[in-house]
C-alpha cells in the first residue's frame, strides 16, 4: 500500500470502506508501478480493475504524466459502459478523467473529447483504428502522451483475429506516442498465462520485463464448489428447460446462457408465456433494448435474464442467485466465467444447474464437469497465419498516414511476426491488384480499396469481421434489434411474424434499400433465426475425448439427476461399439454399409485425417467430432498401407470456396494465401498424430 498515491490510500480505506486489499491487488502493485508488462489473472470479480488501475494511477500522479496517458481496452461496449462510473470514480479521486468513446458515443461527445483530452480513455480496439485513420482526429497530438494500456478480459482478444487486429494496432499507437508503452492484460483463469503475456508484449517479448500476477493459481489444488452446487439434469427439451426454470428457486434472480441467439429467443418467450418475469440479452438485440433489459435485471429480484455469452464477461447484473446453462459451453473457460457470475455475495456459493436438452447436449456437458473436475482449462491460442488481418492493417496503415514507404511499412510492427518480411507477397498483391497504388517508393490507398472499402470514410475498414448481412427491426421509432432476411423472404401461409426480445412482432412493412423492417406487436408465432459466417465452433481434441471418457464409465464429480443418470446409461449402452479404452476403433454401421473410424479427436483433427489418408477415407464426407468415413471395401491390409507413415505426411484439409466469404479482406489476398490461411485453422496436427499412433480395434469383416 506504501507504493500507491496516498489519496488512492485514502479513499481505498474511507471510501470503499475497504480493510484491505485483495491478494492479485497487493501483488500486482510492486510491478506496475514499477512499469512491468503483466497479465493479472483471477476468477470472475477477483478484482483485476482495480489491481491494474490503483498502480497506473498512482504511477500517473507521482510521475505527472499529461494529456490521455491510460486506454482501457474492452471487447464489448456494454463492459466498458458498465465500467465507465467507477473509473470516473477513481480518476476523480486524484484530480483525473476518464471518459468514453466507442460506436455508440455522440459527435458532441467525441468533439468534447478531443477538445479536452481524458486522463484514461475507455474504448474498443475498432475505435482506436478509427482514432487514427481519422481526418477528424489528430492522433499524433491525442496519443502523444500515452503510457499505458490496459486490456481487459484479454484472453477474449488472444483467441480470435480481433487479438492480431489488437496488437497491430498497439505497435502502431507506440510509434504514434513514440515510446513503449507498458501494457497489461486482465484474464480469466487460462491454461497458458505465460504465453498469453509474451503474446501480449508482441514485439516487446523477451525486451521488456513482464510478469504473469496470479496468486490464486499457487495454490496446490484448486477450490471447487461441493458437488451439490453443480447439478446437471436432462429435460428433453427447450420447453421443458422453461418449465423446470419456472418451477425451481422461485423469487431468486436467475441468469441462464444458451448457446445461440435462437435458444435465447424462444426460451425467453416460453417464460414469458409462464408469467416468469424475462429479460433477454444477445448480440442482435439494440443496445437500448439490451441495456433496458440489464437495467431492470439489476434491480429485480424474482426473475430470468437470458443471454448468449454477452454476459459472461464481466458485466454487472446486480447479486445474482443462480446460474443456468442450457446443454454445454464450448470451452471449460466459459463455464469458469458463467460460474463466476455466482457466489458474490457473503454467505452465497458459487453455483451451475445444466439442462441439456438431448443426448449429445448431455454427453458435452458431462466431459466439460469432467475435464473441470480435473483442473484442466484451455489454453489460450492465437488463430495461425492472420494473412487477411496484414492486409488489413497495410491498407488502415495508408489510411492513416496517407503514404507510407514501401521500404518501411512493415518497421511499424517492428518485430512482430506475421506483419514483418513474411507479408511481402501480400503487399505485392495488394498493389498489383489496385488496392494500393506506388508513386517513387511510396504507398497509398488506390481505386480498388477505395471501392470495396471506402463506404462512410472506410468505416468497414476497422472491423475485422464480416458480419452477416441483417435487417433492422423497428416498431414505429423504436429499435428492437435485427434479423435474418431469410425471414423475410421465406414463402409464408398469413402474416409473417417474427421473434425477438422474447416477443412476437407482425411485419407491416419492409424497406428493402435501407434494410430495414417494420413491426407492430402481436400475441404468438414468432419465429427466430440468425445465420453465421465462417467457421463453425466444434469440440476441441481434449472435450471430445473427455466425451469418450465418459461413455467408457468416468462420471464428473457432480450431482446428477436421475433423469442425467438413466439417460447416460443409455447413451453409453447405445455407444459401446463405438469406443476402445486402449486407442479407436473402426466398425460398419448396423443399418447401413458406412465405414467409420471412432477417433474421437475432434472436428479439426478429424479434418486433418480424412484429407491425410484421402486413398482410404470416403471423398464425399464431411468430417465430425467424433468419427472418419472410410471406403466401404477397406481392408485390413488397406489401413495398414495408408496409415504405415502417415504421421510423417500429414496433409492440411482442403477448403470449400466459399468458406472465404467469413474471412473479412480475403479479397485482398491471393486465392492460394487466403486458401492455406482457413486450411491452417481448419487443421488439428497434434491431434491428428495422436490418433495415429493409437492401436486400432478393426471390427469391420
Amino acid at each position: 500500500m506504501d507504493l500507491l498515491h496516498p489519496g488512492l490510500v485514502h479513499h481505498i480505506v474511507n471510501t470503499l470502506g475497504w480493510p484491505g486489499l485483495r491478494p492479485l491487488q497487493e501483488e500486482s502493485i510492486t510491478h506496475l508501478v514499477s512499469g512491468t508488462d503483466a497479465v493479472l489473472v483471477a476468477p470472475t470479480a477477483g478484482g483485476k480493475t482495480e489491481a491494474a488501475c490503483f498502480p497506473l494511477l498512482s504511477r500517473m500522479a507521482r510521475e505527472k504524466w499529461d494529456g490521455t496517458s491510460i486506454l482501457y481496452v474492452c471487447p464489448l461496449k456494454a463492459l466498458l459502459n458498465n465500467l465507465l462510473p467507477r473509473l470516473e470514480t477513481y480518476t476523480s479521486w486524484l484530480g483525473r478523467s476518464a471518459a468514453l468513446w466507442h460506436g455508440d458515443v455522440n459527435h458532441s461527445r467525441r468533439k468534447r473529447i478531443l477538445r479536452e483530452r481524458p486522463d484514461v480513455l475507455l474504448t474498443t480496439p475498432e475505435s482506436l483504428e478509427a482514432m487514427l485513420v481519422s481526418a477528424n482526429v489528430d492522433h499524433r497530438a491525442f496519443f502523444s502522451g500515452l503510457r499505458a494500456i490496459v486490456v481487459d478480459e484479454v484472453h477474449a482478444f488472444a483467441g480470435d483475429d480481433r487479438g492480431w487486429h489488437l496488437l497491430a494496432v498497439l505497435e502502431r499507437l507506440e510509434r504514434v506516442a513514440g515510446r513503449p508503452v507498458q501494457r497489461v492484460g486482465l484474464s480469466a483463469t487460462v491454461g497458458n498465462p505465460e504465453e498469453l503475456l509474451s503474446w501480449l508484449q508482441g514485439s516487446g517479448a523477451g525486451q521488456r520485463p513482464a510478469r504473469v500476477v496470479a496468486p490464486h493459481l499457487k495454490e496446490s489444488k484448486p477450490k471447487m464448489p461441493p458437488p451439490g452446487d453443480i447439478q446437471l439434469d436432462f429435460v428433453g427439451s427447450l420447453a421443458n428447460a422453461a418449465t423446470v426454470i419456472t418451477a425451481l428457486h422461485r423469487g431468486e434472480k436467475r441468469l441462464v446462457f444458451c448457446e445461440s441467439r435462437r435458444q435465447v429467443e424462444e426460451l425467453g418467450s416460453a417464460l414469458r408465456a409462464k408469467g416468469v418475469t424475462t429479460f433477454l440479452s444477445h448480440a442482435s438485440l439494440s443496445a437500448d433494448e439490451r441495456r433496458r433489459a440489464e437495467e431492470a435485471f439489476a434491480e429485480a429480484r424474482d426473475c430470468v435474464i437470458v443471454s448468449t455469452s454477452t454476459l459472461e464477461l464481466g458485466i454487472d447484473v446486480g447479486d445474482l442467485d443462480r446460474v443456468v446453462q442450457i446443454d454445454a459451453p464450448s470451452t471449460v473457460a466459459s463455464f469458469l466465467q458463467r460460474l463466476g457470475r455466482t457466489g458474490r455475495r457473503p454467505g452465497s456459493r458459487r453455483n451451475c444447474l445444466f439442462l441439456t436438452t438431448d443426448d449429445a447436449g448431455l454427453l458435452s456437458a458431462a466431459a466439460l464437469l469432467l475435464l473441470w473436475s480435473r483442473g484442466w482449462v484451455e489454453s489460450v491460442v492465437a488463430p495461425p497465419e492472420p494473412r487477411h488481418i496484414v492486409a488489413q492493417q497495410v491498407l488502415a496503415l495508408c489510411l492513416q498516414e496517407h503514404r507510407v514507404g514501401d521500404r518501411l511499412w512493415h518497421e511499424w510492427w517492428g518485430a512482430l511476426g506475421p506483419f514483418g518480411p513474411s507479408a511481402e507477397p501480400i503487399l505485392r498483391h495488394l498493389v498489383e491488384e489496385g488496392y494500393l497504388d506506388r508513386d517513387g517508393g511510396l504507398l497509398f490507398i488506390g481505386p480498388e480499396a477505395e471501392k470495396r472499402f471506402g463506404y462512410r470514410h472506410f468505416m468497414d475498414l476497422t472491423a475485422v469481421f464480416t458480419a452477416a448481412p441483417e435487417f433492422t427491426v423497428l416498431s414505429g421509432r423504436t429499435e428492437i434489434g435485427t434479423t435474418d432476411p431469410v425471414l423475410l423472404t421465406d414463402e409464408v401461409v398469413g402474416p409473417r411474424r417474427l421473434l425477438l426480445a422474447g416477443r412476437s412482432w407482425q411485419v407491416t412493412y419492409i424497406d428493402w434499400a435501407r434494410r430495414r423492417c417494420f413491426v407492430e406487436p402481436a400475441e404468438t408465432g414468432g419465429r427466430a433465426r440468425w445465420g453465421g459466417v465462417g467457421l463453425a465452433r466444434t469440440a476441441s481434441y481434449e472435450l471430445t475425448r473427455a466425451a469418450r471418457d465418459v461413455l467408457l464409465g468416468a462420471t464428473p464429480p457432480v450431482r446428477l439427476t436421475r433423469r442425467a443418470e438413466h439417460v447416460l446409461a443409455r447413451v453409453r449402452e447405445e455407444s459401446a461399439e463405438s469406443v476402445y479404452r486402449d486407442g479407436t476403433v473402426i466398425t460398419r454401421g448396423g443399418h447401413d454399409t458406412q465405414v467409420r473410424w471412432w477417433t474421437w479427436a475432434g472436428h479439426r483433427a478429424n479434418a486433418t485425417l480424412a484429407a491425410s489418408l484421402s486413398t482410404v477415407t470416403d471423398p464425399l464426407q464431411r468430417p465430425t467430432d467424433t468419427y472418419v468415413r472410410l471406403r466401404e471395401d477397406i481392408t485390413p491390409q488397406d489401413w495398414k498401407r495408408a496409415t504405415a507413415d502417415a504421421v510423417d505426411r500429414l496433409c492440411l484439409p482442403e477448403v470449400d470456396p466459399r468458406a472465404l466469404s467469413g474471412l473479412k479482406f480475403s479479397a485482398a489476398l491471393p486465392p492460394r494465401l487466403a486458401g492455406a490461411t482457413l486450411a491452417a485453422r481448419m487443421a488439428d496436427l497434434d491431434g491428428a498424430a495422436t490418433s495415429l499412433r493409437e492401436a486400432v480395434r478393426f471390427t469391420v469383416g
